[in-house]
């Protein structure tokens, strides 16, 4: 039996959203995480930690989950599952959107999932939505990624790349999310190369990264002076955010039908978002070159 088991990843997982915490207050250099610890009646609980108004995060979350139970009809129906009685899951999850629209939106989780005592897998990902699309910005974010995938195995950046690519993905829009990043789901030492110790670093060490990774992505943008068309149009990509996450994200579904903490589920939205009916986009504008980028499969490490 390993000697990783559901308890010492919860440990591992709270104390990495302590870690992510204090580098984005560093970061923003003028606000402060407000911590909310919650329970969840049916079993386990979490702390949801948010930060908001600051020099550089509008609003942002970093939450921290552990819960456990039966595993209901529903669940079953949005794992697409039908094994098992009891369920426990833990991870981590952030999303920061930024006061700056030249300043990228992002997101990350790290979870893990077990059934019983005996079936486990590991999933996450992180993804880039930038308000205005920079391919150099896109590609060293890639490369990041890339370089910590192939530490631990050298096919898992470009599987992952792909099923992100799929995955974030708004099908009502025939667009994607932004410019994509890793995603994936169900890894265990039945699929994968790793072991179960191995998955579990491979999952810190994305998380370990999460800040230096928006540190870089943010000084590209931060100091740039936004124009009132630049405000405009981040409130109608933040509308795309949101489509997202309440038509199509998993997570977000799995913790509303798991009973999970609605305000803590729901952290990810950003404070404000705008819907413009049949918005027009000025053909050669820096908004119709972002436009443009919104699809699968371009290879942002070696653009064309």
């Amino acid at each position: 039996m390993s000697s990783v088991e559901k308890n010492s990843i919860a440990k591992a997982f709270r104390e990495l959203q302590s870690e992510i915490c204090q580098g984005l207050e560093q970061l923003d250099g003028s606000a402060k995480f407000r911590s909310d610890e919650w329970a969840r009646p049916a079993g386990g609980g979490g702390r949801t930690n948010i930060i908001q108004d600051g020099a550089l995060l509008e609003k942002g979350g970093v939450a921290f989950s552990e819960v456990f139970g039966e595993i209901s009809e529903e669940m079953k129906r949005q794992l697409k599952f039908d094994q098992g009685k009891d369920f426990y899951a833990t991870g981590v999850s952030i999303v920061l959107h930024p006061e700056n629209p030249n300043v990228p939106i992002i997101h990350m989780n790290v979870r893990y999932f077990q059934i019983d005592d005996h079936l486990y897998w590991f999933g996450g990902g992180i993804d880039l939505t930038p308000h205005y699309i920079v391919d150099e910005h896109a590609r060293i974010f890639h490369q990041r990624l890339k370089d910590i995938c192939d530490h631990f195995d050298t096919t898992f950046y470009s599987d992952f790349k792909q099923r992100a690519d799929d995955y974030f993905f708004l099908p009502h829009r025939d667009e994607t999310r932004g410019v994509g990043g890793i995603f994936y789901d169900h890894l265990s030492e039945n699929n994968t190369s790793l072991s179960k110790e191995e998955l579990l670093r491979f999952a810190l060490r994305l998380g370990q990264n999460f800040v230096p990774i928006y540190a870089e992505q943010s000084e590209f943008g931060r100091n740039i002076e936004p124009s009132p068309g630049e405000i405009e149009w981040q409130q109608i990509r933040r509308g795309r955010y949101v489509e997202f996450n309440l038509v199509h994200d998993r997570g977000t579904k799995f913790g509303l039908h798991s009973g999970g903490r609605t305000e803590s589920i729901l952290m990810s939205l950003p404070k404000t978002a705008g819907w413009q009916y049949d918005h027009p986009i000025k053909m050669g504008s820096r908004e119709a070159e972002t436009q443009a980028k919104l699809k699968k499969g371009l290879d942002w490490l070696n653009p064309a």
